[in-house]
């Protein structure tokens, strides 16, 4: 079996982080230097993308206790998905993989996402199926090694056999670490391209 691995924010979907910002100042009234003060940076986001808050709802206390807020799950989510657009283009080259082989995500994000991700990303439902996880589930983050690995033992795949889609170059570089075959994602064509020359180069 194969399996490709793919990244979410600016591979499958457009993300647009200052406008989640802007959500969120507009419904807390904390400007976007509060904001990274009190929650964007390693104990608060990105702690939680490595798995450092157990559920989605420790992980909203823990935000909301940080910024001074009672932000709600549905306003929060509802902020994360104002900031998202479908690639569609994108999404028909993991059609294309998901003929290949096994498809699964891996998104630097953390539980409250992971809860929500069919509500954020209903277009990659019928393609992922149940294979939608964020390196929260994994309680490590892109581009550590360890996540990776994880990933790999999920499926009981070797390294050789794994295909891995990012828009950042250090996460690429954490998965070629282990032996992935790792694209840096830049455009949809030459994705499905790569899927295609992988897929290729494995067949007995």
């Amino acid at each position: 079996m194969l399996l490709f691995i793919f990244d979410m924010d600016e591979v499958l979907y457009g993300y647009d982080w200052q406008r989640r910002m802007a959500g969120m100042t507009e419904l807390t009234g904390l400007s976007l230097e509060q904001l990274r003060e009190r929650w964007w940076h390693e104990e608060g986001e990105i702690a939680a993308e490595a798995g450092g808050f157990a559920s989605a709802e420790v992980y909203l206390a823990a935000f909301n206790d940080a910024i001074g807020f009672e932000v709600t799950e549905a306003d929060w989510v509802r902020i994360r998905g104002s900031a998202m657009e479908p690639w569609r283009d994108s999404i028909a080259a993991v059609r294309r993989a998901a003929e290949l082989g096994q498809v699964t995500l891996l998104t630097n994000n953390g539980p409250l996402t992971g809860k929500y991700l069919r509500d954020l990303a209903p277009e990659l439902v019928s393609v992922f199926g149940d294979h939608l996880f964020t390196s929260s589930d994994y309680g490590a983050r892109k581009p550590e090694p360890e996540v990776f690995r994880s990933v790999l033992a999920r499926y009981s795949i070797d390294a050789r056999d794994a295909f891995f889609a990012d828009d950042m170059r250090e996460n690429i570089d954490g998965a070629a670490s282990v032996g992935i075959t790792a694209h840096h994602f830049t455009d949809a064509p030459a994705l499905l391209a790569a899927i295609e020359a992988f897929a290729e180069a494995r067949k007995d």
